[in-house]
């Protein structure tokens, strides 16, 4: 009878990287590089799955108040949390409609803590204190697929009736089927053993970016490759506001600054109160007709509401 314990990818010893240890700098780099190529090309048999939670996502988010939440551990929590920090300032997504369940607590960012995430007992309790609904989105990550911190937090989710994401980089790990929509992000053997820092750290950031980046492109927080909800709070973002409201709206830089004051300072109304001649009430009113989508607002007639 055969005593072998089936092991996640993630954790099996890579045979390319024998010796690691004894080459020379460059060597050594190259062949580390390799896997940062190959954790990228890993992404492209997973964008259908990545398509298919985005679209999901935003249907639950288009509602009104809900929120996306996130869980991980070690690597994965961290990740998580780098890409709910970048939400708000790229896409003015409110920080209240924003969570993180952390194995371990914030203090988990900068130091490991031992044993956090095979705690089901603090992801139940964290995800209590978030409450989740019918409304919000929880992304689950973690390497392995087995990390029982992050399949608590969304077996919970799910079960309040949240729409849960979970994103594994084994095949066969049971968060992929816990969570409604399963992203396999298959990256292999790590260069060194288990370290999923590297490889399948790589592919989850570049994952998370594509998801969220993909969920505020169907809410209409994107125009022509426009960060049309950013937050102008420095010089150069001002700039940046000013710049996108005279490009979109085709008029001259003078007058994308005034109807950018006058809308305080919110570029998608600024660029319909050019196009259309509406003041800043009458042009929120009219992105809010329609669902906040700056194109169906372009077309639509501009008579006021």
């Amino acid at each position: 009878m055969s005593t072998e314990i089936s092991l996640p990818h993630t954790e099996t010893a890579s045979p390319r990287h024998r010796g690691l240890d004894d080459w020379d700098s460059l060597t050594a780099l190259t062949a580390l590089w390799e896997g940062q190529m190959a954790a990228i090309a890993a992404l492209g048999p997973a964008l259908p799955a990545l398509a298919q939670a985005a679209d999901a996502a935003a249907d639950r988010l288009r509602v009104g108040g809900g929120r996306l939440l996130y869980a991980g551990a070690g690597t994965s929590g961290r990740l998580a949390a780098l890409d709910a920090a970048e939400l708000p300032p790229t896409f003015d997504w409110p920080y209240e409609r924003t969570g993180l369940l952390l194995a371990g607590g914030p203090g988990s960012l900068l130091r490991a803590v031992e044993g956090a995430e095979d705690d089901e007992a603090a992801a139940e309790q964290a995800l209590s204190d978030l409450a989740p609904g019918p409304l919000d989105v929880l992304i689950g990550l973690a390497a392995s697929g087995g990390t029982p911190f992050t399949r608590a937090a969304i077996r919970g989710a799910r079960a309040a009736g949240a729409l849960t994401i979970g994103m594994a980089n084994s095949p066969g790990a049971a968060l992929l089927t816990e969570a409604e929509h399963g992203v396999l992000i298959e990256t292999g053997a790590e260069a060194i053993a288990g370290s999923t820092r590297m490889k399948a750290g790589t592919a989850q950031k570049a994952a998370l970016t594509l998801l969220s980046t993909e969920i505020m492109v169907r809410l209409g927080r994107i125009h022509d490759g426009r960060m049309i909800e950013m937050r102008p709070t420095n010089a150069k973002l001002q700039a940046r506001a000013s710049r996108m409201v005279a490009e979109i709206a085709g008029c001259p830089a003078v007058e994308a600054e005034a109807a950018l004051q006058a809308a305080d300072g919110h570029i998608k109304t600024a660029i319909v109160m050019v196009v259309s001649g509406l003041d800043a009430d009458g042009a929120r009113a009219l992105l809010s007709r329609h669902a906040g989508i700056l194109r169906k607002a372009l077309a639509a007639p501009s008579q006021p509401l």
